[in-house]
């Protein structure tokens, strides 16, 4: 059933609104609209603009409890405002000690990668840096040079060369080393080298060992600071959590106190030179709304007015379901679909019956039946997954239909057929001759549901006030008396009773037709609308002929849809047969592993099959003739 709604205006002075949002509307179910939007006919409205001054702080106490391991855990003590503030606070500036501990780990972190990147090119070359630079006769000069003009090096080394070069490492576009000169020399040699473009980069004198131990105890220097850096966040957890239940509790009251500043988003200003009041409006559930006058009585700095003529004046109410226990899961369908609108009708009841009854009948059997009955409900006990709640149900009516054709995991001379054995059971019908009777079943079902769906149908449109569809549309009335002329003809023929005369038979099918092809000039006229048509009339016949055509086959292809019901009602007990014949029934002494194995499969791959088929025909066969789920959901501010 769909709630009915009723809306509401709520007026007050501007310094009240915390309060009100704060007692009422986190009490009372309403969904809130934007005032400006909504009260057009209201003069001198303004938006109510401030800033959240909530808005910082919470996210800020989000990010701190983040880091707790127990979010759950609250302090019961009530907390004011000014402890709130202060928790968070307190939480702040322990963040930003650890944050500026780790900042000073990153740069010292950075300055010794810097060094590293500077002698990691050296590694290669053994020998002692600090010996070196203690030479006095000895001039020595770090650097790199270019690949091209390293060969050209090579050369002045084979001949009368002064100066020795000890190469590095190497990479894509240089190559890395040393080169000593005699004092005496050094002038001469650095001139050389710098006419090969020899880039000198200064080592300092910090270095013990090989440059290949410096580069091993800068690494390992490195990746100290790492594991002091990633220790920060679990200091950081350790501090938070011995204030943690305080810090839950502030995030808590932050995240009401924002959500009610935000209120005002919704809200308009009356702009009045003397003081300023704001306006609130929204949708409530007509059993809230007696609740909530009743409870402002004695409140004088609120006002609340509900509006009769909403229907005139604002948009469309949101829709809130309210159904049975054993029917909620069945919800999730049609929120899938979409929700009715207002003027529509609920179909979940309808839903509910029909898709467990339809299930039943093509997944028949006692023992399978149970087992999802069994074990749909103790998921949605557990877990409250509707479709688990779904299964449960149509497994019952699967026991059911179990007992009616005598089956049990399969088996059919256990337990005694209450109606028939879908495999085996034939009726004679004529001119057809002999047709499984299941086939016969489902098909007049199917008629059955189409003209509950067309009933439907017309009682959507006449909430709607929509003339041409209650009347003289394929599923209005005219459609229902020419499909209900058409399906008593059938049975009455079909069970060998005389059939109406030729008169009665055009009565019933012509003037229904004719109603049919002309539903747009005649409902303009009753609707009194413009007669003119940009089609013209020979494009009017075109059309209406072929969307006649269309309805007819329409009826027809949608009436053999629910054979399918049937089919896979006689395709179970063939599987079941087939498992039976494969675990070696006949001979006496079955493998009881097939037989289990066989049950499993056929309950898993043939029920997901089944409840997709009947879904199918849910939206296919039925709602899309009467419904519509235009509807948006009610979404109350608490």
């Amino acid at each position: 059933m769909i709630v009915k709604m009723e809306f509401v205006t709520i007026t007050g002075h501007k310094n009240e609104i915390d309060r009100i949002a704060n007692r009422y509307l986190s009490k009372y179910e309403i969904q809130l609209e934007n005032a400006l939007s909504e009260l057009k006919t209201v003069d001198n409205l303004v938006p109510f603009i401030e800033a959240n001054p909530y808005t910082e702080p919470l996210d800020k106490a989000n990010r701190f409890i983040s880091y707790l391991e127990d979010k759950e855990t609250t302090s019961d003590d009530p907390m004011s405002q000014k402890e709130m503030f202060s928790v968070v606070r307190e939480a702040m500036n322990t963040y930003i000690d650890f944050r500026e501990q780790e900042e000073q780990l990153k740069e010292q972190q950075t300055k010794l990668r810097e060094r590293l990147r500077l002698i990691d090119p050296f590694r290669p070359v053994d020998f002692n840096i600090k010996e070196i630079l203690q030479y006095h006769f000895i001039k020595f000069r770090f650097g790199r040079i270019a690949l091209d003009y390293y060969h050209k090096l090579e050369k002045y080394l084979h001949s009368d060369f002064r100066a020795v070069f000890l190469e590095g490492g190497r990479d894509t576009s240089y190559v890395y080393g040393v080169y000593f000169a005699s004092q005496r020399d050094i002038d001469k040699q650095d001139a050389i080298f710098k006419s090969l473009h020899f880039e000198r980069i200064f080592v300092p004198d910090e270095y013990n060992g090989t440059p290949s131990d410096a580069c091993r105890e800068l690494e390992e220097k490195i990746d100290k600071l790492n594991e002091e850096i990633k220790t920060i966040d679990t200091q950081i957890t350790a501090a938070f959590a011995k204030n943690g239940p305080k810090l839950i509790a502030a995030r808590n009251r932050l995240d009401k106190l924002c959500s009610n500043f935000n209120v005002r988003k919704l809200a308009a200003l009356v702009d009045n030179k003397r003081e300023n009041h704001f306006i609130l409006c929204g949708w409530m559930p007509q059993n809230q709304v007696a609740l909530f006058m009743e409870d402002i009585k004695k409140d004088p700095d609120i006002f609340v007015a509900v509006e009769d003529d909403h229907a005139d004046y604002f948009g469309e109410p949101p829709t809130k379901l309210k159904n049975p226990k054993p029917f909620k899961p069945f919800e999730m369908f049609i929120r899938m679909y979409g929700l009715p609108a207002h003027n529509e009708i609920d179909p979940t009841i309808f839903v509910a019956i029909t898709y467990t009854f339809i299930f039943g009948i093509m997944f028949g059997d006692v023992g399978q039946g149970l087992c999802l009955f069994i074990g749909g409900g103790l998921l949605y006990k557990w877990k409250k997954i509707n479709l688990a709640g779904i299964i449960s149900i149509a497994g019952i009516f699967s026991a059911f239909f179990g007992f009616m054709f005598g089956s049990i995991f399969g088996f059919e001379d256990i337990i005694e057929a209450r109606w028939l054995h879908p495999l085996s059971h034939m009726t004679t019908l004529p001119f057809i001759g002999k047709l499984n009777t299941v086939f016969i079943a489902a098909v007049a079902f199917g008629m059955g549901i189409i003209l509950l769906s067309m009933i439907f149908h017309i009682i959507n449109a006449r909430k709607s006030h929509d003339a041409e569809s209650t009347w003289f549309d394929s599923n209005g009335l005219a459609g229902l008396i020419f499909y209900g002329s058409a399906v008593a003809t059938v049975l009455l023929f079909m069970t060998g009773r005389n059939v109406p005369g030729f008169i009665i038979l055009t009565v019933m099918f012509g003037i229904p037709l004719l109603l049919m092809f002309f539903k747009e000039p005649i409902a303009k006229r009753l609707e009194k609308r413009a007669k003119h048509s940009e089609s013209g009339k020979v494009m009017f016949v075109v059309q209406s002929f072929f969307e006649m055509f269309e309805t007819l086959l329409s009826y027809f292809s949608n009436t053999l849809s629910f054979v399918r019901i049937g089919a896979f009602a006689v395709s179970h007990a063939a599987m079941m047969e087939v498992v039976l014949m494969l675990a070696g029934i006949e001979s006496g002494c079955p493998n009881w592993a097939v037989v289990v194995g066989g049950n499993i499969f056929v309950c898993a791959m043939e029920g997901l099959i089944v409840g997709i088929q009947v879904l199918r025909l849910e939206y296919y066969e039925m709602f899309s003739r009467f419904y519509k789920g235009t509807g948006r959901e009610f979404k109350p501010y608490k």
